[in-house]
């Protein structure tokens, strides 16, 4: 089972994020800070990280350079959430590092499809 770990700090993002994850038969990890996803990376190892853009303190893309910038987690795709999604966000996010993005809210098929397209589907 591949294990996504989400790093959101609004609750309903998370709830929902967590929701559509584990009925698409993902294992799920979450952290509500940077602090606290960079730390869950490095120990857990994810398959992949949904990672929110604006969070308090670290912000993530400051968190993508960390994880992009650790040798034990630099392969690990990383996906921007954001409701960032003006002209030119996209380009400033994968240019930060991060493997893909999804803007919020979140339309779950588009959602389930970006993350499909990271990791194969697991088995319920």
């Amino acid at each position: 089972m591949a294990t996504v770990l989400v790093v959101e700090d609004n609750p309903a993002n998370m709830t929902l994020a967590t929701f559509l994850l584990k009925s698409a038969g993902y294992a799920v990890l979450s952290a509500v800070d940077a602090e606290a996803g960079l730390a869950l990376a490095r120990t857990e190892q994810p398959d992949l990280v949904l990672m929110d853009i604006q969070l308090p303190g670290m912000d993530g893309l400051q968190a993508t350079a960390v994880l992009k910038g650790d040798a034990a987690t630099r392969d690990i795709p990383v996906i921007a959430l954001t409701a960032l999604a003006m002209k030119g966000d996209e380009e400033r996010i994968r240019a930060a590092g991060c493997d893909g993005y999804i803007a919020k809210p979140l339309a779950y098929r588009e959602f389930l499809a970006t993350i499909a397209a990271r990791l194969p589907k697991a088995t319920v």
